[in-house]
């Protein structure tokens, strides 16, 4: 331990961490900018420096560690001014029409400047006007906003091991972007929206639909129907003041219902579907001698990644769509024949954690009659929570009400999809069944479970051990996929996420998630999934009803013609 001050208040801190660690321990507030506490220590913004007795200069308080006997003026008028003038500098180059901004009233360069007292900026503005660019179907690039700060540099480059954004320049001549100043739709981008998730400002965000949500709301011949994602109900709370794990999935369906939605799904219950159809697909595998290891295709930043980098594995891909198409495809198709719609009067939108999936609505496979979209617009955690306080819900105070028929029946395994190794264990609770042709003796399969970048599995199925991987990141979907690609794995299954924490931690989540904010969404799923009566997706009644009423049998044609697609070599030169 090393006795330290700050603020002339004696204090034992552990030796070695870093001044702003010491400070946050013990209740003391740095301001900062470029830190994230996921990232790597940059220290280019100066935002947090300090005064530390015996130091010529000021002190980033991010990267500077502390020592035995060392001093800390966190607010001395030197560190203060210097605070002021760099923000002001920042602002000064700055698309600061606030109020046209996404990220008003929830912006950490906004938040700064009040806190420094900065109401007029000394310096006359420089801020030269770069187009924006939205030419992609889920990211929009506005640099006017763009302080520099580099963090979706770094998490692009460190956590996602893609490197697609760069800084190039130098002082006021810098700029954040693709290399050559590309458009992300011209260089090996997934889509994962990880950037917009860590931008302080509203320099990255994803494409906004709410506009096209509410004009097919207000559309007195559309029947408009929402499916909403298993993680959503575990972090839509925290963009409505609401405690950090909030399981809101009650209230999340009465608002829907109050912002005019004509029906309410659950994507649980395609997320159950998911599972029969991928895990006979991996017991056809099994049994026929097929293509292994299998690995899933719910994730399409993930499907992305692979079209584009490893092409040679997609015969490795389940040939399923997503929960999110397969309910797409059924909405318009059996829902729609059902109910006595016509498919062209039906709008559907999904609300999901994930900015990728807007960019998988749009693509040409995911269309049954091979023109209109099966999902036509897609919300983000963010946009939903947006649109909850535009209509002025009392969110906190809803009485909550129940997802429409049938999908208010699902399966706890379609809850656990939210969370990194989800997927894998789903589809374990229902392949060993099924083949072994009794009830589990264990319904948990822990070693599934987690948050380490790449976690390894024996189970054992009908008197044979399989080997099973499970990844998050797609700088650690590259090192899988690295080893199938070398040949000589001894995997049967694989589950890959591209965003940290898996849908949890999702590029269209609430900002400022962490590692530590996803544990505790993941731990709230998991809860969901203990709570839930049915936690077999094969054990969902309505969901086999589906298969007697229409579909046929698992993997069978109806259900291969509505279920499934292809996927496809999108090597970029």
């Amino acid at each position: 331990m090393a006795k330290i001050k700050i603020n002339n208040m004696p204090l034992n801190v552990p030796d070695g961490i870093t001044i702003l660690e010491a400070a946050k321990e013990n209740n003391f507030n740095i301001p900062t900018l470029c830190y994230y506490p996921d990232l790597d220590i940059k220290s280019d913004c100066r935002v947090c420096v300090v005064e530390v007795k015996g130091h010529k200069g000021l002190s980033t308080s991010c990267s500077t560690p502390i020592y035995d006997g060392m001093e800390i003026k966190i607010n001395s008028p030197r560190a203060q001014n210097a605070r002021k003038a760099i923000v002001e500098m920042m602002l000064a180059n700055h698309d600061a029409n606030c109020t046209a901004c996404v990220r008003n009233m929830n912006c950490e360069l906004q938040r700064l400047a009040e806190s420094l007292g900065i109401h007029e900026n000394r310096f006359d503005t420089v801020l030269q006007e770069k187009a924006i660019e939205q030419s992609n179907p889920s990211i929009v690039r506005n640099a006017n906003r763009c302080i520099k700060c580099g963090r979706c540099v770094d998490v692009c480059k460190t956590v996602q091991g893609m490197s697609v954004l760069e800084t190039a320049g130098r002082s006021h001549d810098a700029q954040v972007s693709p290399a050559y100043g590309k458009e992300l739709k011209d260089v090996f981008c997934t889509y994962c929206g990880q950037c917009s998730a860590v931008c302080p400002v509203g320099a990255i965000m994803e494409k906004d639909h709410t506009h096209n949500v509410w004009d097919a709301l207000d559309n007195g011949d559309k029947h408009v129907i929402v499916q909403v994602a298993p993680a959503i109900r575990v972090s839509l709370g925290e963009e409505l003041n609401l405690p950090l794990g909030s399981i809101v999935t009650g209230k999340m369906v009465a608002a829907l219902k109050m912002l005019g939605f004509d029906r309410v799904f659950d994507t649980n219950f395609t997320a159950d579907l998911t599972i029969i159809e991928e895990g006979h697909e991996l017991i056809g595998r099994l049994k026929e001698r097929g293509k292994l290891p299998l690995i899933t295709s719910c994730c399409p930043g993930w499907i992305n990644y692979c079209e584009q980098e490893f092409p040679d594995l997609i015969d490795h891909l389940s040939s399923c769509k997503s929960p999110q198409q397969m309910f797409g495809s059924l909405a318009k198709t059996y829902y729609a024949q059902r109910e006595g719609i016509n498919p062209d009067d039906i709008y559907v939108v999904s609300v999901m954690p994930c900015t990728a999936k807007k960019f998988e609505a749009e693509r040409p496979e995911m269309r049954v009659n091979g023109k209109d979209p099966d999902v036509d617009a897609v919300l983000t955690t963010r946009e939903l929570a947006k649109m909850i306080k535009q209509m002025g819900i009392d969110f906190d105070n809803l009485r909550e009400q129940k997802f429409d028929k049938p999908d208010e029946v699902t399966s706890g395994a379609a809850a656990i999809f939210g969370a990194t190794g989800g997927v894998m264990e789903a589809a374990l609770r229902s392949v060993k069944e099924i083949l072994e042709e009794r009830p589990l003796e264990k319904l948990d399969f822990d070693t599934v479970r987690g948050t380490d970048g790449i976690r390894e599995a024996e189970v054992e199925i009908s008197g044979q051990t399989h080997h099973v991987a499970v990844a998050h990141t797609l700088a650690n979907a590259r090192t899988l996929a690295q080893k199938v690609r070398e040949g000589g794995t001894p995997y049967s299954f694989i589950e890959i996420m591209a965003c940290p924490g898996g849908c949890v931690g999702g590029g269209g989540q609430p900002y400022g998630t962490t590692s530590e904010r996803s544990r505790e969404r993941i731990y709230s799923i998991y809860q969901v999934d203990r709570l839930t009566k049915i936690r077999k997706s094969h054990d969902n009644a309505a969901v086999m009803n589906l298969y007697s009423n229409y579909l046929g049998d698992p993997s069978g044609e109806k259900a291969h013609e509505l279920l499934h697609t292809h996927y496809v070599n999108r090597r970029k030169k």
